[in-house]
């Protein structure tokens, strides 16, 4: 019987790679634009992450036997997006890219990172997930007030069959979603015809300053921004992978992806969450179906770029958060509770938390880092004056 797909991950899988596309494609192809893409080597681009992060997440979930996600780095997108172009265009960007790219492999292959990452203690891990997922749990709520119709009609669905049944309460929000976005949103004419753009490939060139302006940034973001709390969404859930070869493997996959313009490919965070938690599987030594699934739906995201990057881009952006917040309700809860599990870390799990959750970004680098940041120099002052 374990050889077969449980439906909890097949529902737990199509919704993880679902929203993981479409709540921040956008930022991509921003980021990539601001680079000085052409709109078909934004597509390319758009293509090649997809495609690059679905194989990646089936490839380690296949090896490892545990629920690795995988996705682009989102807080990488924007931090391009506020970027300048750089001196001799999107050639110089990709080059960037690919710098950033090694440098993740090299990280991944350096043992004091593993071991630094390994010793996160349990409740800042948590805490730092806890506010990482507070945004999007608060997105249902926010939904019904922006568009009250469409929002009430996914909550409802989620709650009147979570009532009866659980494990199919998201898969069913999803439904009404998909079914909102078809009956209330006008999509571009031609739609099916727009699948599949073709494939872009950029020399890339290399600059000294697209090395220290966009590499070195873009390697610290999706490194402290994705790849650690990555690392802890699966720690959370009760799986330890070394660090090392998963990090090492994303920049290898990062290296195929920059010169079709991809930027930057990484371990998932929230969507991680999706695909670990009890929720997706009760047995956690077959949640990695869940992530080879999401592999899966990134895959056909990427050969049908065009009419499904048109699809969900017609969505009001809020009611995609909405799904995933709902889903994502279990996780929050449980990540909360464990952060204040343990009485003598409760005051540095709490300060990591509402770091993580303010959204502060200093130089580039995201919440989450500077969260963990100050809940491990809160809790290394408590154990000083101890």
């Amino acid at each position: 019987m374990n050889g077969f797909l449980s439906a909890p991950a097949l529902a737990a899988g199509l919704l993880a790679g679902f929203v993981g596309f479409a709540s921040s494609f956008a930022v991509v192809l921003q980021g990539l634009a601001a680079m000085g893409a052409s709109p078909a080597q934004a597509a390319s681009g758009l293509m090649a992450l997809s495609i690059a992060m679905g194989l990646c997440g089936i490839a380690l979930s296949l090896w490892r036997r545990m629920p690795i996600s995988i996705a682009w780095s989102t807080p990488g997108a924007a931090l391009l997006a506020a970027s300048a172009m750089p001196a001799g265009g999107f050639p110089v960007a990709v080059g960037a890219f690919l710098v950033s790219g090694g440098l993740i492999v090299l990280a991944g292959l350096w043992k004091p990172l593993g071991r630094g990452v390994a010793a996160i203690p349990a409740p800042l891990a948590s805490a730092m997930l806890a506010g990482v997922l507070l945004g999007l749990c608060l997105a249902p709520v926010k939904a019904v007030a922006q568009v009250p119709a469409a929002g009430l009609a996914i909550v409802l669905a989620w709650a009147l069959v979570g009532r009866f049944n659980r494990l199919m309460a998201v898969p069913a929000a999803v439904l009404v979603t998909i079914l909102t976005i078809a009956l209330t949103v006008d999509l571009p004419p031609g739609l099916l015809a727009a699948a599949g753009p073709v494939p872009v490939l950029v020399a890339p060139e290399f600059s000294l300053a697209a090395i220290i302006g966009i590499a070195l940034p873009l390697f610290l973001v999706t490194m402290a921004s994705q790849n650690i709390p990555g690392m802890a969404v699966l720690t959370v859930n009760g799986y330890r992978p070394a660090p090392g070869p998963l990090f090492t493997v994303t920049g290898l996959f990062t290296l195929a992806a920059a010169p079709l313009g991809g930027h930057a490919v990484n371990l998932a965070a929230i969507t991680a969450a999706l695909c670990a938690n009890p929720d997706a599987e009760p047995d956690p030594a077959r949640r990695w179906q869940a992530a080879v699934v999401a592999g899966g739906v990134y895959v056909v995201f990427g050969l049908l770029a065009g009419t499904a990057t048109a699809f969900v881009g017609a969505a009001p952006p809020i009611l995609i958060q909405a799904v995933a917040g709902l889903a994502l309700l279990g996780a929050f809860a449980g990540a909360l509770q464990a952060s204040l599990a343990v009485a003598e870390m409760r005051e540095a799990a709490v300060i990591t938390f509402l770091v993580t959750a303010s959204g502060l970004t200093v130089m580039g680098i995201s919440g989450a880092f500077w969260g963990l940041l100050a809940g491990g120099a809160m809790l290394a002052l408590h154990r000083w004056r101890g």
